[in-house]
């Protein structure tokens, strides 16, 4: 009888234990989810004046500009004075921070319905892959294109004809950076570069 008192002590010990242990998790996760927002916040502060523009365009709404906002400031980060400058080459060493942020500013101000890591998700979900970029395969370019709207009957869309409301189909902004003179290669090599920086 003496030894069951002290094992029923202690099992209630450990259950006490086990119980602050799975709150010590829970506060931990959520710790780094705030973290993660932390730091983006602090590269948007760091530099205001470059997301500044894009960030007032996004709150209201106005999508469109947004999308011509976001080429600015990628020529921006990547010091060319026009998009046709930027070739597949310079994206493979793209900032990844820089992307984290012009997707999380998307994602934030369109509900989660656009943004660089949206897309991704959508790429991948269509077979595309590390691998289908590094092999320049356009199939997965085109099945993509046509979950984000920007493909029709076979057909490339202009990006004027796009929606540029929340009801475009998910994935569908930003898109006019998509629109490369380089083509499907820097659709590949910039898919490559989300996936490199776990976009």
């Amino acid at each position: 009888m003496s030894n069951t008192a002290p094992e029923s002590d202690v099992n209630t010990r450990l259950a006490g234990i086990e119980a602050q242990l799975q709150q010590f998790n829970q506060l931990l996760s959520g710790l780094s989810e705030r973290v993660a927002r932390v730091e983006d916040n602090f590269i948007v502060v760091a530099d205001f004046y470059k997301y500044k523009k894009l960030r007032d365009l996004l709150t209201q709404g106005d999508f469109r500009e947004a999308d011509w906002e976001t080429i600015r400031v990628i020529q921006a980060i990547a010091g060319e004075p026009n998009v046709e400058s930027i070739t597949p080459e310079d994206m493979r060493q793209f900032p990844c921070d820089e992307l984290r942020v012009i997707d999380s500013l998307w994602r934030t101000y369109s509900k989660g319905r656009f943004g660089f890591s949206v897309q991704m998700q959508i790429y991948q979900s269509v077979g595309g892959s590390l691998e289908t970029t590094i092999a320049q395969d356009t199939k997965f370019i085109e099945h993509f294109g046509e979950q984000v709207g920007w493909r029709v009957d076979n057909k490339w869309l202009k990006c004027d004809d796009l929606d540029y409301t929340l009801a475009a189909p998910i994935g569908c902004h930003p898109s006019r950076w998509w629109n490369s003179s380089f083509g499907s290669k820097m659709t590949n090599y910039f898919f490559n570069r989300l996936l490199t920086c776990g976009i």
